[in-house]
């Protein structure tokens, strides 16, 4: 069992920035596959951003070149670095789990919640 337990979400203006972490139990978190997912009002919940096991990061073409995704095995973190904030990034955040990297997330976090103001 991975628990996940997501902070650093918030209010915010258009133009803003905002960073979101993920503080994941277990011995063997540089191990893990991990990845950002995210639902707006009304609105499918989608991929944001993943990283692999390597360093290897993917991104929704929504955000790419604004968001940045990284780990630190040390803290057993993820985080997402969210730059140029639009008001259609609007959702709550999820952080994921895929820990023997088989391409499905097996555990969520209870979400952070984002609003982004025009």
């Amino acid at each position: 069992q991975v628990q996940l337990v997501e902070s650093g979400g918030g209010s915010m203006q258009a133009g803003g920035s905002l960073r979101l972490s993920c503080v994941a139990s277990g011995d063997t978190f540089s191990t893990y596959c991990m990845g950002w997912t995210r639902q707006g009002p009304g609105k499918e919940h989608d991929a944001v951003a993943a990283i692999d096991s390597d360093g290897t990061t993917r991104y929704a073409d929504s955000v790419k070149g604004r968001f940045t995704i990284s780990k630190d095995n040390a803290k057993n973190t993820l985080y997402l670095q969210m730059n140029s904030l639009k008001p259609e990034d609007t959702a709550m955040y999820y952080c994921a789990a895929d820990p023997w990297c088989k391409g499905r997330y097996n555990y969520w976090g209870q979400g952070t919640q984002v609003t982004v103001s025009s």
